[in-house]
């Protein structure tokens, strides 16, 4: 088993009581539960895997039998599905009890995607989505994903809480998974034990409100927030959200459960407000925490979209726009070179290219960004590649090869 710090073990196992302790000491003897999230838009639900198992709270989420190799499953590239954590499939079910009519949200700390991709999907047709990542180098990690999924009515952006703050812009939704300790994590990452602490606890809370406070004035009144961590202790995550509703102004919301999900509620004393914790061991998930709030005062009218929210985010000089959602042409040159974005895209016109079906093996290789001929009987010229007619992205056709156009940042980097 990991070793685990003395003081969280001495922390955690007060909090969470003797059995619950046990169950969580346990779960690091069984091997983790491997769940994914199909994507409505480019999956009616064909069998990928041969064995699954539906997540109650999730419509698009199932648990497989056995962790398969994802990086070498071209489908996983193709935007059909998303490996992602039962816990943080929650999320679904909540935006699914409170969201009925088109929205304007932010997914403020949006990388690898996991919680932006489920949010796209589960938003009701006609909201636009605002998918944001202060990190750069995980807001490429982000943007890759966001592509990938293909929705038109998505914008990347690489922007932080208080920029949105200076901005005025207003968001129905927003979903504040913020930077924690990684308790939850704890089974999986071995590096978010080692740089575990109690003095980073106690940053990561401060540094949490800071945020929060930042991103507040861009949530409508009536506006719903939604708090997630991945951390156990109470700091980070009850004693947050009481902040919330006491300090800025919000309604505490209660999401409806079964007791068969197994999800444990409050754990500060004298504090039984509805929240939300996976304790692996005792859910079958991994570490995660999520609270639901309404933001005080008479509900403003709902922001127009999405196109007004796609040209305040390009015309305004603090939004760093990283994709707009409509992929375009690459240039080189005279010469127009279609761009993966426009492969994965939902509306991008792709009947206007020739296909060509790739087999496993050589949609690795493509995947890969090796070069190989393509059938005698493709026309020269840029070919859009599928597999199982799923885009992957496009070559160009020159009779005797073809040239790989996948992106060298996307490329997998051994067969």
């Amino acid at each position: 088993m990991t070793n685990l710090p003395q003081d969280f073990c001495t922390y955690t196992a007060d909090l969470f009581g003797p059995a619950r302790w046990q169950r969580f000491l346990q779960s690091f003897q069984e091997t983790p539960a491997t769940s994914i999230r199909l994507n409505p838009w480019k999956t009616d639900g064909e069998t990928i895997f041969s064995t699954t198992t539906p997540v109650p709270w999730c419509k698009h989420g199932y648990w497989l039998s056995e962790r398969p190799d994802f990086t070498r499953d071209p489908l996983l590239h193709a935007g059909v599905y998303y490996v992602q954590e039962a816990g943080s499939l929650f999320l679904d079910h909540v935006l699914r009890t409170f969201v009925s009519s088109p929205v304007l949200a932010l997914d403020l700390c949006g990388a690898p995607g996991g919680k932006s991709t489920l949010l796209r999907a589960a938003l009701p047709q006609g909201s636009m989505l605002v998918s944001n990542e202060p990190d750069r180098r995980r807001a490429n990690i982000l943007l890759e994903n966001m592509l990938k999924q293909g929705h038109p009515d998505v914008l990347v952006t690489h922007n932080y809480a208080h920029d949105f703050n200076q901005t005025g812009w207003q968001f129905d939704v927003i979903v504040t998974d913020v930077p924690c300790s990684g308790e939850g994590l704890f089974r999986r990452d071995a590096d978010t034990v080692n740089e575990w602490s109690l003095q980073n606890v106690h940053f990561c809370q401060k540094r949490q409100r800071q945020i929060l406070q930042d991103i507040w004035p861009c949530l409508r009144a009536g506006g719903l927030l939604v708090y997630s961590t991945c951390t156990f202790n109470t700091h980070e995550n009850e004693e947050n959200v009481r902040f919330i509703a006491q300090e800025l102004g919000a309604e505490i919301l209660e999401v409806p459960t079964q007791n068969a999900w197994n999800i444990t509620g409050s754990l500060l004393p004298g504090w039984n407000e509805p929240v939300y914790r996976f304790i692996p061991g005792i859910t079958k998930s991994e570490g995660l925490f999520m609270a639901v709030l309404r933001k005080k005062g008479t509900p403003a009218a709902p922001v127009l979209l999405p196109a007004s929210a796609r040209r305040y985010a390009q015309t305004h000089r603090l939004i760093h726009v990283l994709s707009d959602g409509i992929p375009t042409f690459e240039e080189k040159g005279k010469e127009k070179i279609p761009s993966v974005a426009q492969a994965l895209s939902l509306t991008a016109p792709l009947q206007d290219y020739p296909h060509a079906e790739l087999s496993l093996e050589q949609a690795q290789r493509y995947l890969h960004r090796e070069s190989f001929p393509l059938p005698a009987s493709t026309p020269k010229g840029f070919v859009l590649v599928t597999y199982q007619n799923h885009p992957l992205g496009f070559m160009k056709n020159l009779g005797d090869r073809a040239n790989n156009l996948y992106p060298k940042n996307w490329a997998i980097r051994s067969l």
